[in-house]
């Protein structure tokens, strides 16, 4: 203020910031918060669902204003829904040996173990799958620092033609990606929101024309969604329409019969897909069922032919937080003082779901009204199942063979479910929901 009187006012993009007055239309040129121009990969809601206003109420109550009646229905429309569903998932979990040295340095912390654990896990199931070789494109959505891409990369060695999309749509810090300078792998990091990918205009895979691998490691809520169908609908749909040249057949062309014969010899093509498909798999490990969204959800008619719509989808999304939100037993119990009122009192205190729900102890003559912890998980569970259900049948009516499976351990973490799905003509035995 002192020098010539010169003012500073507030920025008006972004208020966290100020700048002079006399400076403003410069400043408005370069401010980061200025709106970028759109890569032409953007497509505004290209893969959100159809919005039917009609469908969803104006105003939902949380869970905890429901009466016990208003509960109970729910609960009951629930396991009417879910009967004849597998409840118990096959146990995957499996390692990989570029993970090797990482998994046992003593230097790790215990997240930072827990994350290697999953990313083991993940990349063991990828190559179980086949899906772990040359000529192909990996599309990690909701990439983070992007290790998962990391590790693919590094398990694939001097694989030929592997590119790496990572999909991400804020700004992150401490990324690894730009650590790859290898010859035959490229990365690629695209900030934008899944909603809005149109990923048959990213011009990598214009050019390439390589098949997708879908991956993802703990992809929240409505992400799984928006990913799914921008890999089957958004870009799938798209190369099938312009018939792309078979991937077989553009191999043979860029190679003599001599290359092939003596790749094929080390084993270097057995993972690719004999059978052109734009998406040559998918492996997602789920998470965060609370934050799916009626709108972008893939599984609506499932729901639908189960009698069920948009009111019950909300209150079962919000009810999947059951099965992951903490609950353990109370210090009491833990110490095997198990005296009753003392035991009531301790739990009224400490144990509440996300909307304040209250929650009585396992004993048998709990209060009415009042589910108990073990019911909580259970019905949290049996949500999140139902949800991953209407996932599966859609990748089944797209053309492929999905499963679900616990890929960690649940003391690894709690969000220990990974959808798997190949194209139907080429899946494995075990690719089967």
């Amino acid at each position: 203020m002192e020098e010539n009187a010169r003012k500073r006012i507030l920025c008006p993009l972004d208020p966290k910031h100020t700048v002079y007055e006399d400076q403003l239309a410069k400043h408005l040129k370069k401010c980061n918060s200025r709106e970028k121009p759109k890569p032409d990969f953007f497509i505004q809601d290209i893969n959100a669902g159809l919005k039917d206003e009609t469908e969803i109420p104006e105003q939902l109550v949380p869970i905890s204003f429901l009466s016990e009646e208003q509960l109970e229905n729910l609960i009951k429309k629930l396991r009417k829904a879910s009967v004849g569903l597998n409840s118990t998932l096959k146990d995957q979990i499996m390692s990989h040996p570029v993970l090797h040295d990482a998994l046992n340095d003593p230097k790790n912390g215990d997240s930072a173990t827990k994350h290697l654990k999953q990313q083991a896990s993940i990349l063991g199931n990828i190559e179980k799958l086949k899906l772990l070789g040359p000529r192909r494109c990996f599309v990690e959505f909701g990439a983070g620092k992007g290790k998962l891409s990391h590790w693919v990369d590094i398990a694939l060695k001097d694989a030929e033609k592997v590119h790496f999309i990572l999909v991400e749509k804020v700004t992150t810090r401490f990324k690894v990606d730009g650590k790859h300078r290898k010859k035959n792998s490229v990365f690629e990091r695209l900030q934008i929101d899944i909603q809005h990918l149109c990923l048959n205009k990213v011009p990598l895979l214009i050019e390439e024309k390589l098949p997708v691998v879908g991956i993802g490691k703990h992809l929240c809520g409505v992400a799984t969604d928006l990913a799914l169908r921008c890999l089957l609908e958004t870009y799938a749909a798209s190369c099938e329409e312009r018939n792309e040249e078979p991937l077989a057949k553009r191999i043979k062309n860029d190679k003599t019969e001599t290359e092939i014969n003596t790749l094929a010899k080390e084993g270097s093509e057995k993972n690719v897909p004999e059978k052109w498909t734009p998406v040559a798999g998918i492996v997602i490990a789920l998470c965060c069922h609370h934050r799916c969204d009626w709108r972008h959800y893939v599984g609506k008619e499932y729901f639908r032919a189960l009698g069920l719509g948009a009111v019950e989808f909300h209150y079962f999304q919000r009810m999947s937080s059951w099965a992951t939100c903490g609950m353990r037993k109370t210090s009491l119990e833990a110490s095997n003082i198990t005296t009753k009122k003392k035991d009531n009192q301790n739990d009224e205190h400490e144990v509440h779901d996300d909307d304040g729900y209250r929650i009585a102890d396992d004993s048998a003559d709990s209060l009415p009204g009042f589910l108990t912890i073990g019911e909580k998980k259970k019905i949290g569970h049996l949500c999140k199942l139902l949800i991953d259900q209407g996932r599966v049948q859609y990748l089944q009516q797209k053309g492929f063979s999905p499963a679900l499976q616990y890929y960690t351990d649940p003391l690894v973490s709690l969000e220990n479910v990974l959808l798997t799905a190949l194209p139907s003509h080429s899946s494995s035995p075990e690719a089967v929901a």
